[in-house]
């Protein structure tokens, strides 16, 4: 059976191992990435994470915050608790390092990100790469050393020239998360829709799309309409429910129950 990694384990491959990470959108999704061998998964909060842990039981799984939601350090930590208390191995912190400082003080395993970031995009002109200076990898840098310091043991970086990226991974001692940023980083991240080809926005360049289920997704969206229209039909013409998914009473009961209301 397949052993659910540690934050320890985790740290311990760096520089030697290279892990995978998945986000998912919902339980199947996390269920295939558990029986693949998929070493990390992630999900947001607003979707089913109950659901997400009880189908990927062996699956480290970090839980990301909303941006934004929790405006306070009683907020955050509140729902930090209760997240952790309920399955989740790690959380994603889209927040100031103020408040990622404090949910490490408190013992939870803490992502923190750097690179583009997609909600402060404005920042960097739009949905582009960042990082093709000096100046901007500097920067970079920086924030990953400012985590680190306030106690995140894992750093997403995301689109970032590969050349910076493995300077960064190799200079710092928490788990370098690549997404776009080439092969130097600790670990490898992809989305599930880009992986399965059912993305019907833009497709990201560092994304390589392994399938395409978007047909079929199709398929059954077309016989699910077919099936409740046939449902309904059967409803409304009195030919669901027939006797064979009645339940019966013995007749003698039955008189007797409603000879109680005559």
């Amino acid at each position: 059976m397949k052993k659910k990694l540690t934050v320890k384990e985790i740290l311990q491959c760096k520089g030697l191992k290279k892990l995978t990470e998945i986000y998912t959108h919902n339980p199947l999704e996390a269920e295939a990435c558990e029986k693949a061998d998929i070493d990390m998964i992630v999900s947001s909060e607003n979707n089913d994470i109950e659901g997400i842990r009880n189908s990927a039981q062996n699956t480290f799984l970090t839980v990301g915050l909303q941006y934004g939601k929790y405006l306070n350090e009683l907020e955050i930590l509140r729902r930090c608790f209760f997240l952790y208390e309920n399955g989740a191995d790690a959380i994603y912190c889209p927040q100031s390092n103020k408040l990622i400082k404090s949910i490490a003080n408190e013992g939870i395993p803490v992502v923190g990100h750097t690179g583009f970031i997609p909600y402060k995009s404005t920042f960097y002109g739009g949905f582009k790469a960042c990082g093709k200076n000096a100046v901007e990898a500097k920067k970079i840098y920086d924030e990953a050393l400012k985590l680190q310091e306030a106690g995140a043991f894992a750093i997403e970086i995301e689109i970032v020239p590969f050349k910076v990226a493995e300077f960064i991974s190799k200079k710092v001692n928490v788990f370098m998360i690549g997404m776009g940023s080439g092969q130097g980083c600790d670990a490898q991240y992809l989305f599930a829709e880009d992986v399965l080809g059912y993305n019907k926005g833009h497709i990201p360049r560092h994304a390589k799309v392994y399938s395409n289920i978007l047909d079929d997704y199709e398929k059954i969206r077309i016989k699910s309409i077919e099936a409740f229209k046939m449902f309904k039909n059967d409803v409304v013409s009195k030919n669901y429910p027939d006797q064979n998914h009645d339940i019966d009473i013995p007749s003698s009961e039955f008189d007797k129950f409603i000879n109680n209301y005559n």
